[in-house]
């Protein structure tokens, strides 16, 4: 006869559980773009901006269509916005090696110590968290938090962005 405690039974949140872990996450996200949100507004950027820094800085090269396809917004607002961080001098863009009508994107000196600037309490608040909820919740946070996530391709985007500080 099988040990009935250890069979592992299907997991099913119950609603006050789910509606509880949507609320979390919006909390979560005020605090966590909180402070960034008081740099861009210094410099009259929103969080569409700290976006584009955010990947363009994780993924060096980066053209505006694959910027495009991890943002998904149209290419009307992402020019908008690009235009704003090239025309201060925060990303340069440059022509592809082989397509010269491929646009490349990188972020310039400046750029970097934004990224650094808003990036900086973020990995502190997450670092924070991390340190307090211990291995094994920040493992299982990761999964929810891919569990969330809709697109194969993104899920599988997900670790491209280990730098070393």
């Amino acid at each position: 006869m099988a040990d009935i405690k250890s069979v592992a039974l299907p997991f099913s949140p119950v609603e006050d559980e789910v509606r509880q872990g949507i609320e979390l996450l919006f909390f979560a996200y005020r605090d966590f773009t909180a402070e960034p949100d008081a740099i861009l507004a210094q410099y009259g950027f929103g969080r569409a901006h700290h976006r584009v820094i955010h990947f363009v800085g994780c993924h060096p090269q980066m053209t505006v269509g694959e910027l495009l396809d991890i943002l998904r917004i149209t290419k009307q607002s992402l020019s908008r916005v690009l235009g704003q961080l090239v025309q201060q001098g925060f990303i340069i863009q440059h022509p592809g090696p082989r397509d010269r009508r491929q646009r490349l994107l990188d972020l310039t000196l400046k750029g970097r110590e934004l990224e650094r600037q808003l990036s900086e309490p973020q990995r502190a608040r997450v670092a924070d968290a991390y340190a307090q909820a211990g291995a094994q919740a920040v493992e299982g946070f990761r999964d929810v938090l891919l569990g969330i996530i809709a697109d194969e391709r993104d899920r599988r985007r997900f670790g491209l962005c280990l730098r070393d500080e």
